[in-house]
């Protein structure tokens, strides 16, 4: 699954990852850890990326939290909606690793 991959891939350059299997488990993740960047997929169970990256840029405790959406909605009209939600960058899947380390490593 992509999402242990990258998970891996991120732990194994010493970055600490909090892994959730849905939108509403993500919300509690993150108000309890405040992470410095989220990474979210759009298409989540019980709360999509758009409605989760807006959740954390309105909420005045995780609003500086950075977040990526990655997504294989590659319209323009998706990648406009996703920032207009406030996400830091969008990623448009299929992508290589390399791609959402450098984006990671952009926005820290």
């Amino acid at each position: 699954m992509l999402r242990d991959m990258l998970s891996s891939l991120l732990m194994d350059l010493g970055w600490s990852v909090s892994v959730a299997k849905d939108g509403s488990e993500a919300q509690a993740k993150i108000t309890a850890e405040l992470p410095d960047l989220v990474v979210l997929d759009v298409v989540m169970p019980k709360m999509n990326g758009y409605e989760l990256c807006r959740w954390i840029k309105s909420n005045e405790a995780t609003q500086d939290i950075l977040v990526v959406l990655c997504s294989s909605k590659s319209e323009e009209f998706d990648l406009y909606w996703g920032i207009k939600q406030g996400a830091d960058a969008y990623i448009i899947k299929p992508f290589q690793p390399d791609e959402l380390l450098n984006t990671i490593k952009s926005l820290l």
